[in-house]
């Protein structure tokens, strides 16, 4: 278990450690090509929106629109939008009236968004996000001065707040973007988040959309990305201007919802994506349980004054410092990688992480188990 851990270390996770920044000024030449629609789906985020839109509207960008979504909402936002459209030179808005059974309105309100996209090529974010500059866009864009790159994955950190539950996610949303990156640079990408991701709309048609999941809650990023995307067609951006901060679930019930559903969604992943994840997840589990187990057993043989053989010593002496050099391995790396990420968890705080994360995967495994043989699955 410890060496599988020690592959994805030293040979994946390493790559999001030492690749260089993206620098917003490469997107000179791409920009000089076509423009950018941003995309934002909102419902009832007037509140959101009200700050969200005019820092869109100011991106450093030669030629883009910000395309905002509004699907059914009800708290104003039709009329602060018409307002918007007269204040902001960037933004328009398309309503959506009504739902439809055959597809979520998510998706339905994407693909609509793609279809009347003025531009070829999106970047789509969510409501409760705030780009950290003005240079946000120009950076997410610039890996597609490469014709041969059709998708960006993005990074959006969660905002820093009191608290157990904040501290978890940051872990988990750090460790999910350690894992997409990395596998991303390894020529093996399997998901992007939708709160900062862009992609080239011949890309969606050309792959029909969403249409193999149409009906699933969720899935409208990782889902398509994991269905769509190649080594050759997709690249990273880890350039700090383009972060998109986003506001986290502030209770245990709705983070566990949002998990559920992103656990669900992953069932729907490639094979070759399941293999490597789970024994990613798997190794990360065992390498601890059992790893704590046998230093359990060996404290209790110590204090019984039992006796090991030379043989025994030297494969507790082995196996412990292997152990030991895997935990200072993930601590290096991961906490460089949190370095260049927003600085999401304190490097002092990786190896509590490490064990933390081991913990959470092995409940969320237990509970996904027992949910498939009841088969109740919880949709928002």
């Amino acid at each position: 278990m410890v060496s599988i851990q020690l592959i994805y270390i030293l040979f994946v996770f390493s790559r999001t450690a030492l690749s260089k920044s993206n620098d917003p000024d490469e997107s000179a030449s791409f920009s000089e090509l076509q423009g950018v629609t941003i995309i934002v789906c909102a419902r009832n985020e007037l509140e959101n929106l009200v700050e969200l839109l005019p820092l869109l509207n100011d991106q450093n960008y030669p030629a883009f629109e910000v395309l905002v979504m509004d699907d059914r909402s009800t708290d104003g936002t039709i009329e602060f939008l018409e307002q918007a459209a007269i204040d902001l030179s960037r933004v328009r808005s398309i309503r959506i009236d009504k739902e439809y059974e055959h597809v979520t309105p998510k998706k339905y309100a994407l693909t609509i968004a793609l279809k009347k996209a003025l531009y070829s090529t999106v970047l789509i974010t969510d409501a409760d996000c705030r780009p950290v500059s003005t240079d946000w866009l120009a950076g997410m864009v610039a890996p597609l001065a490469d014709e041969a790159k059709k998708i960006v994955l993005g990074f959006s950190p969660y905002d820093y707040q009191p608290g157990l539950l904040n501290l978890l996610i940051r872990f988990e949303t750090l460790f999910t973007a350690v894992q997409y990156f990395s596998l991303a640079l390894a020529g093996r990408p399997y998901m992007g988040v939708g709160r900062n991701l862009a992609y080239r709309t011949q890309l969606f048609f050309a792959n029909r959309g969403f249409y193999t999941h149409m009906n699933v809650v969720g899935g409208d990023d990782d889902l398509f990305i994991n269905e769509v995307a190649t080594g050759q067609n997709t690249a990273v951006c880890l350039n700090p201007a383009t972060f998109m901060w986003s506001k986290p679930k502030e209770t245990w019930a709705e983070w566990r919802l949002q998990k559920r559903r992103h656990l669900n969604v992953g069932n729907y992943y490639k094979p070759g994506n399941k293999l490597r994840l789970g024994l990613l997840t798997g190794s990360h589990v065992l390498a601890w349980i059992i790893g704590l187990f046998i230093g359990l057993i060996v404290l209790w043989c110590v204090s019984r004054s039992s006796t090991f053989t030379a043989n025994e010593w030297l494969l507790l002496l082995v196996s412990t410092g292997a152990f030991a050099f895997r935990i200072l391995a993930f601590w290096g790396i991961v906490g460089r990688i949190s370095y260049r990420l927003a600085h999401t968890v304190h490097w002092g705080l990786v190896p509590l992480m490490d064990l933390v994360l081991a913990i959470y995967f092995a409940i969320a495994g237990v509970k996904t188990l027992i949910t498939r043989r009841r088969k109740r699955i919880y949709w928002r």
